[in-house]
């Protein structure tokens, strides 16, 4: 198709279409990002080749032909009119060809885009029956969480993005609200881990002590979260989170986290189906520090010690299939958690290389 791209579509343009109706300004004005306007000539298929794309393609203006397969009759749309608030490729008798009788600008979006952001705005919507939780309403309308904890970004990729439908609900039950202040110690070195941390607004400090001195590992921002590690590899906390400023954060206590996102994300695999997926492609990743890793590692696998791992999200190609490991699987549990919630395909080697070594 000969298209040129043109502005972003607006969020009052796409409140008109069928499978957006009702969802908020704030959520629209985010699909408005990452939705894609183009224009086709005069006499062009506009559709050609894209009948059957994992996209929702919609007329926005200019008038088109619709041609239905087995000879249907011949249909004229025009933009903005009522045939066109659904896609032009979704419609119940099966397209089999366009063409556009003046120039038209046509709106694509992603179906996994907008599957998401249906299922969350619909299950926060009607939660409890009575308009949701507090949490659920938030989710729906509130800015500060559409572009932060609960944007588009973390239900595509985030650790929402593997969430079963059925745990929706419950986690915006669940997620509680916390405000902090410049200087608070929201999570302290050494301590047991208790809750998990989505940043909601604000900036947050990360830092250890190393050798009795501080030293800074990262700073935090909306949507970020933290406080996993502990949680799911059962140790203590290995450093310390302070807040820069005023903030507000989402915590959910341990067992809910347990409940509703360790187990969702993590994917396990015993070492022979592992070591399967490793011959079809997919890549060992060693998660222990680079002395155990030269002692014994399995063959080609990649060392990315526990503590490495975010500096790892840009690194690491996510088209790619992993299987982490440590000793004991509890190292390699962390770090699964941590890469799946960045979107990569990691699977859990249960019970880390004891299991080999008892099988080898």
């Amino acid at each position: 198709m000969s298209a040129s791209q043109l502005p972003r579509a607006t969020p009052d343009q796409l409140s008109t279409l069928t499978p957006l109706a009702g969802m908020s300004k704030e959520r629209l004005a985010e699909l408005a990002e990452v939705a894609v306007v183009e224009r086709a000539a005069r006499g062009s298929d506009p559709l050609k080749g894209r009948l059957q794309s994992a996209q929702s393609i919609f007329l926005l203006s200019g008038e088109l032909l619709l041609a239905f397969e087995g000879g249907g009759t011949l249909v004229v749309v025009g933009g903005a009119s009522e045939e066109t608030f659904h896609a032009l490729n979704r419609q119940k008798q099966k397209l089999g060809r366009t063409k556009a009788i003046t120039d038209v600008d046509l709106l694509a979006i992603d179906d996994e885009v907008l599957d998401i952001l249906a299922t969350w705005d619909q299950v926060a919507a009607g939660g409890s029956g009575d308009g949701g939780s507090t949490m659920a309403r938030a989710v729906r309308s509130d800015a500060r969480l559409i572009t932060g904890a609960f944007s588009l970004t973390n239900l595509r990729s985030g650790a929402f993005a593997q969430l079963p439908v059925a745990h929706i609900d419950e986690l915006l039950k669940r997620f509680e609200r916390l405000k902090t202040a410049r200087g608070n110690v929201v999570i302290k070195e050494g301590d047991e881990g208790d809750f998990y941390y989505v940043i909601e607004s604000g900036r947050f400090q990360v830092e250890r002590l190393v050798g009795g001195a501080k030293v800074v590992l990262a700073e935090l921002k909306g949507g970020d979260a933290f406080g996993e590690e502990a949680l799911v590899s059962e140790a203590k906390r290995n450093a310390s989170v302070i807040s820069l400023g005023d903030g507000e954060l989402l915590r959910l206590g341990r067992q809910d986290f347990n409940d509703l996102l360790r187990e969702p994300l993590l994917k396990r695999a015993g070492f022979e189906d592992a070591a399967e997926r490793v011959r079809r492609g997919a890549l060992w990743l060693d998660v222990r520090y680079p002395s155990e890793y030269q002692y014994d590692k399995l063959p080609g696998a990649i060392n990315v010690p526990l503590a490495e791992v975010r500096n790892m999200f840009a690194v690491l190609d996510r088209s790619k299939e992993y299987v982490a490991y440590c000793q004991s699987g509890r190292r390699s549990a962390a770090a699964a958690f941590l890469f799946a919630q960045r979107g990569f395909k990691v699977w859990l080697l249960e019970g880390g290389l004891r299991t080999v070594e008892r099988q080898t």
